[in-house]
């Protein structure tokens, strides 16, 4: 069984820096490509930014290229968004998705609960 955890979330003031941590376990000798997903209230989860196996290749949504970065070290299956620049309109639940069967962008299968990020003007 494939577990997805995020951590960093909170609440910061516009143009504010947060970093959010997300852990990939279940199978042994497995890397998965990583992703960051978010979701406002009302609003359809829309997808945010992908790395692949490697770390090599990264892609990122138009509204926070630039301003957010993702990472990863593939030791632990660990991906990182950094975000910086904080605007209200990020104001979301951030979910970190994981997936074994593609490198960069895909059907992810395997989803974490959701950290809370706020950002207030």
């Amino acid at each position: 069984q494939v577990q997805v955890v995020e951590s960093g979330g909170g609440s910061v003031q516009t143009g504010g820096s947060l970093r959010l941590s997300c852990a990939a376990s279940g199978r042994a000798d497995t890397i998965y490509s990583m992703a960051w997903f978010r979701q406002a209230p009302g609003v359809e989860r829309e997808f945010i930014a992908a790395i692949s196996w490697s770390g090599g290749s990264t892609y990122y949504a138009e509204s926070v290229e630039g301003r957010f970065t993702i990472s990863r070290e593939n030791a632990q299956n660990t991906a990182y968004l950094q975000m910086d620049s904080l605007k209200p309109e990020d104001t979301a639940v951030y979910y970190c998705a994981a997936d074994e069967n593609f490198d960069l962008g895909g059907l992810y299968r395997y989803w974490g609960q959701g950290t809370q990020v706020t950002v207030s003007s």
